[in-house]
């Protein structure tokens, strides 16, 4: 009998389009910022609803030249939150601003109450993170940033296909000014390294420009373009941050594929609910009100007080049945490079502290089969089953899950 192979917590699905057309480009002759990084901008545009784009070779870039665009720097703090990967807190030092934590809410998103009890003279900005692809409270953040005059730059990073209130997050309809989305490579959409910015401000998506490619005043494909014009100005101390043809060539197709990607997502999600709902050991993601969640994640949360084992022990566990599973994030407070401010007042963040030894991230992609899916929620049981402090519960597989992987009108999985 052939030994079942080790799932992944996360593998990108790149199919045959992705290929061609990396391999089209190649043979064109033109491996830059290009055509076709002009048009996965226009499409993205387009998906979302948003009136600039640009197309960057990360998310973390996004994100500084959001900040940088808006002029935060040294003297300015920024609040976001603690429980993101440091690149959100990152670019805040690398403007020379500092950062503020503000703790999260159940859900793991920022809590607005936490924001404005730590606004400053000094406070210039907000930095929501949508994180798991659930949208944060944005009415309540919004409301905080017109009361005392803030900008807002939402870290999108898990958040392509996301909607709130009726519209995707980043779109023109909502007052922020600047959305950061991010292609890395276990995102929604992948172009391996790669990410987005958008934004409704005719001035800030200018100079982002600018400061995106060496501060020129044209970029490569501009020059080429225009034939005899060779001429440029260095206009700001900019950065490298231009996104390839060869990565918007993957970018495409995977835009293309996005609403896809989240149904299956969606209904992942929904069938590890179901399945896991019944194990008082473990507290479970919640439905969004005031959107669509796009599933990034599927992060559970043990009720350790129930179980013999850690946090560690339990992806250990995982590990020996040949499940891959993740940790988002290791709060920001507990790195080293934050000791300098960790024992400031405004930035304690019990609830995320408290959060985080129980967290737990699933796999949760589309290119899971109904297979592993099936292995996932086995595993999960197993464990609970044999390290609960009750020791009551069925191991499975459940009756419902074959059901629910293969009721009528499901995606293929």
């Amino acid at each position: 009998m052939t030994e079942p192979s080790f799932i992944p917590f996360h593998r990108p699905e790149i199919g045959e389009e992705e290929i061609d057309e990396v391999v089209g480009t190649l043979r064109s002759g033109w491996l830059t910022t290009g055509v076709r990084t002009e048009q996965f901008q226009n499409e993205f545009q387009s998906y979302i609803g948003a009136r600039h784009v640009l197309a960057l070779n990360s998310g973390t870039a996004a994100l500084h030249l959001a900040l940088a665009g808006l002029q935060i720097g040294p003297g300015d703090e920024v609040i976001t939150t603690p429980l993101t990967f440091c690149a959100t807190v990152n670019v805040i030092l690398h403007v020379g601003a500092t950062p503020v934590l503000a703790d999260i809410q159940p859900n793991g998103n920022i809590d607005p109450q936490s924001i404005a009890d730590r606004i400053t003279a000094q406070t210039r900005a907000i930095i929501p993170v949508h994180f798991a692809g659930a949208p944060c409270d944005m009415d309540a953040i919004w409301s905080v940033a017109r009361k005392h005059e803030l900008f807002v730059v939402e870290d999108a990073a898990h958040a392509a296909g996301t909607h709130y209130r009726g519209h995707h997050v980043g779109a023109d309809c909502f007052p922020s000014d600047a959305t950061a989305f991010s292609f890395y490579a276990t995102k929604n959409i992948t172009t391996g390294e790669g990410g987005m910015i958008v934004s409704k401000q005719d001035d800030l998506a200018l100079r982002i420009k600018i400061l995106a490619l060496h501060g020129i005043s044209k970029d490569a494909w501009n020059r080429y373009r225009e034939e005899g014009s060779w001429y440029y100005e260095v206009l700001e101390n900019g950065f490298k941050y231009n996104l390839t043809d060869i990565q918007s060539a993957i970018g495409i197709h995977q835009l293309r594929k996005l609403e896809r990607y989240v149904q299956e997502r969606t209904r992942f999600a929904e069938i590890y609910s179901q399945e896991l709902c019944d194990l008082p050991e473990l507290e479970l993601p919640s439905p969004v009100k005031d959107g669509r969640h796009s599933w990034h994640l599927y992060v559970v949360r043990l009720n350790l007080e129930m179980l013999t084992i850690s946090r560690g022990q339990f992806i250990e566990e995982l590990r020996k049945r040949k499940i891959g599973a993740s940790v988002h994030f290791i709060p920001i407070p507990l790195h080293p490079f934050f000791k300098e401010w960790v024992h400031l007042a405004h930035n304690q963040c019990p609830v995320a502290l408290q959060m985080y030894p129980r967290l737990i991230s699933l796999p949760l992609y589309p290119s899971m089969s109904d297979e592993e899916l099936r292995r996932v929620i086995i595993a999960v049981r197993e464990v609970v089953e044999k390290f609960s402090k009750h020791r009551y519960l069925p191991v499975g597989p459940s009756s419902t899950v074959d059901n629910a992987i293969s009721s009528e009108g499901a995606n293929a999985l």
